[in-house]
């Protein structure tokens, strides 16, 4: 599938490139969509919360009072959950929510997404840039040529390179990620995605 390939400065190059039709035109399967993405969002639950029971809370060692004689409810300690400062009956309990998806399931649903983000005219291929400075003008400036500082971007990029990571870190709606390594939640959750030119071999490499 052939798509123009634009400069940093939003403009065509009169060049374009070929996106794999195994990856960027098949029909997208929504249910592999739902279970990756409900499993990367239950993987990033630390699972550490904690309510402490009665054998945890400090104190109520001792029977409050002897058990007949005052005309009042028998009582073995004060921490009971009934009285308040007890433990908690059944609370939660620190425990892991890591979910697991196979490789041919993720596989699909990275290729469901972008193919339909290819569909819907939200992939914009742009030729390999570097941001040297590292100056998040720079990066705004980039965005501000296609329109797209408002909105959710995600740009893929084809290797690590720090200064442009970190031209792009403080801006709040732009998100880079080496292409590769681009989860399906990523994916999902931009409405414009940049794909440096030298990525797309990337991809190719992890999802084919």
């Amino acid at each position: 599938m052939q798509v123009d390939v634009y400069s940093k400065t939003g403009e065509k190059t009169g060049r374009t490139v070929d996106l794999p039709d195994n990856i960027f035109g098949i029909k997208p399967n929504e249910h592999v969509v739902y279970l990756a993405v409900k499993a990367f969002q239950a993987n990033q639950r630390q699972g550490t919360h904690m309510t402490k029971t009665r054998k945890l809370v400090r104190g109520g060692g001792k029977k409050p009072w002897k058990q007949k004689g005052r005309g009042v409810a028998r009582a073995g300690t004060i921490r009971s959950p009934l009285w308040v400062g007890g433990g908690r009956v059944f609370g939660p309990v620190p425990h892991d929510y890591d979910q697991k998806v196979n490789k041919k399931v993720s596989r699909l649903a990275r290729k469901s997404v972008l193919s339909d983000k290819l569909k819907e005219g939200q992939v914009t291929v742009v030729e390999d840039f570097t941001i040297d400075s590292g100056k998040t003008k720079e990066m705004v400036a980039i965005l501000k040529s296609f329109t797209a500082e408002k909105v959710k971007s995600l740009v893929l990029l084809p290797k690590q390179d720090e200064m442009t990571l970190q031209a792009g870190r403080n801006i709040a709606k732009l998100h880079l990620q080496v292409a590769p390594n681009a989860s399906v939640y990523e994916l999902m959750d931009c409405k414009k995605l940049f794909i440096q030119e030298s990525a797309i071999a990337g991809i190719a490499g992890v999802l084919a």
